[in-house]
């Protein structure tokens, strides 16, 4: 297998080379006619609205048999639901409560799914935000971008590996588990990147910089799968990073403030963004379409794609190891190493 570790580095400038390609190039691959889902389960976290929301209607419309919605807002949730289930009433659609600001909810949710699911097919790990001013949460001490978008998804991604193993198709092919990332990882600068340690520079206020954290909150998870990888079989779990591009009508900017910044962030959207529809199928893609070959990498434009230039250089592969290293150690409460030994690639 050709995984994305194994590409060259894309010497491509991000913009306008990359964007352009990925947004308007780029072609679509829907499941097969006639796939089918029946009888399977999938676990879709920020699936109230947006592109998680897009992401489950399009799991469901092949005919999935059950559906997990994990929101933080129950409320928000229950009425996504019942939209769902009103267009698939066939289908069994539950919601959870996922707190991806909160540690202890993470691991709440991952108990919760081991003790409630007879099986689980695939994961789509699509819960994250854009904060726009530092923001940090208390009972962590992280800056919240970083919280949610990397800790707290590795965190549920590991958590959720051995679970996944256990309860996957005996027959059939591997449970998938994707979390979603960003085409703009490839941009990142990355400024703190000679940092050490490096996560704790995230929660310095005057260092805060809401694009760049943004876009180095994806890279990290580049750099955490480029590890995990070698960690698990693709056998027992395909894990894998999945880029949906800039798309349109979604609440990714919800923090947005300012009345010209929404403006103009609407109007970028409506010029230049996917539909919602095609840019979940990216996701739908990664966790039906894609299989064994897609373990360990980053899909973008429905295709393998190589990592941030930056994790092929000397540099990189030093800083790959430390991330690696210092998320195990925040981690390390839940038990995180004994489980990636447990897998036992």
């Amino acid at each position: 297998m050709v995984g994305s570790k194994d590409l060259p580095p894309s010497t491509t400038p991000f913009f306008p080379n990359v964007f352009f390609r990925n947004q308007f190039r780029a072609k679509p691959q829907w499941p097969a006619p006639g796939t089918s889902l029946s009888g399977q389960t999938a676990i879709v976290t920020g699936a109230n609205t947006g592109l998680g929301y897009e992401a489950a209607a399009q799991l469901l419309g092949l005919q999935l048999s059950r559906l997990v919605v994990a929101v933080r807002s129950l409320e928000r949730g229950e009425a996504a639901a019942a939209k769902l289930r009103q267009l698939h009433p066939k289908a069994t659609v539950d919601v959870w409560e996922l707190d991806m600001s909160s540690y202890a909810s993470v691991q709440a949710f991952a108990r919760r799914a081991d003790a409630q699911l007879q099986r689980i097919d695939m994961v789509i790990l699509n819960a994250g935000l854009v904060r726009l001013a530092f923001h940090k949460i208390e009972a962590t001490g992280h800056e919240e971008t970083m919280q949610v978008n990397y800790l707290s998804t590795v965190l549920l991604a590991v958590l959720l590996l051995p679970i996944l193993k256990a309860k996957g198709s005996p027959n059939g092919p591997p449970p998938r588990l994707s979390i979603v990332n960003a085409a703009l990882s490839l941009a990142a600068k990355f400024p703190n990147r000679a940092a050490n340690p490096l996560l704790p520079s995230f929660d310095d206020p005057a260092a805060f910089d809401a694009r760049e954290h943004y876009h180095s909150s994806k890279l990290l998870a580049h750099m955490f799968l480029w590890q995990l990888a070698d960690r698990v079989a693709p056998a027992d779990v395909v894990v894998n990073l999945a880029d949906p591009a800039w798309c349109k009508g979604t609440d990714l900017g919800r923090d947005v403030q300012s009345a010209p910044m929404r403006a103009a962030a609407k109007l970028f959207g409506a010029a230049t963004g996917r539909p919602k529809a095609v840019g979940a199928s990216c996701l739908v893609d990664a966790v039906v379409n894609k299989g064994q070959e897609s373990h360990g990498c980053f899909l973008m434009s429905w295709q393998i794609h190589p990592f941030s230039a930056f994790l092929y250089t000397p540099e990189g592969a030093v800083v790959i190891q430390r991330v690696w290293d210092e998320t195990l150690a925040e981690l390390d409460f839940a038990g995180v190493r004994g489980i990636l030994e447990s897998m036992g690639a």
